[in-house]
């Protein structure tokens, strides 16, 4: 099995994600509306995207913007939607009026992903207590990665507690990987990877046209060919 740093790449059709494998990415995370900063994708872009490649993808369960799970039971439908249509991997991630994890939302969700794998998103960058989030999680079925950026701001202020938390891996609620996202610049590899950080998670960065324009898979494959020096 390879050492080598996990790449994921956001993907919202199945050009994206045909040039992000090609570009070297390890994993998919599968969304639409970035102006809403990534929600659920459809059945239909799911199918067409697990059609077009083999690496693993991850699909978001998010129905509106914030970290306010909304509706639960119309995402309860969608989720049960995905997994028949062969989804199983997901992100997700809601906080209540507290700012501590919405346990209420989030055990019903797991529940229907019956063991599936999935990443608790960056709305721990926007949690009262980051520790206190993760010790609420820490018991749930398939939770694997945390992404985020260590601040709500972005890696620029977020790589001191990115640096920390990565020195608590296997500590109680610490065991998940943490994957960096938001914000992230080829720059930041170097003190990530020196620190025991060992994915990533690009979006913009990936798509030299902005959000108007595709992936590009030279822009992945820049990414992966500085992880891997």
């Amino acid at each position: 099995m390879s050492n080598r740093a996990v790449l994921e790449v956001i993907a919202l059709d199945a050009e994206d994600a045909v040039a992000a494998q090609a570009g070297g990415a390890d994993r998919l995370e599968l969304v639409t509306d970035m102006a809403a900063d990534g929600l659920t994708p459809s059945c239909a872009t799911f199918a067409e995207i697990r059609a077009a490649v083999d690496i693993p993808l991850r699909v978001m369960l998010r129905l509106a913007d914030g970290f306010a799970v909304g509706d639960i039971d119309a995402l309860v439908r969608r989720t049960r939607e995905l997994r028949a249509e062969g989804a199983d991997q997901f992100v997700l991630g809601f906080l209540d009026a507290d700012g501590r994890a919405d346990l209420v939302a989030v055990e019903r969700l797991v529940a229907e992903l019956d063991g599936c794998p999935w990443t608790f998103h960056r709305a721990i960058d926007r949690a009262a207590d980051r520790d206190g989030l993760r010790k609420q999680l820490a018991d749930l079925p398939g939770l694997d990665t945390y992404l985020t950026a260590g601040s709500a701001r972005g890696v620029d202020d977020g790589i001191p507690t990115l640096v920390v938390e990565a020195a608590r891996t296997g500590e109680p609620g610490y065991e998940p990987q943490i994957m960096v996202g938001g914000g992230l610049r080829l720059e930041h590899l170097s003190e990530l990877l020196d620190a025991g950080i060992d994915a990533v998670h690009i979006g913009g960065a990936a798509r030299p046209e902005g959000w108007s324009g595709p992936v590009d898979a030279a822009a992945v494959r820049e990414w992966r060919a500085v992880l891997d020096a």
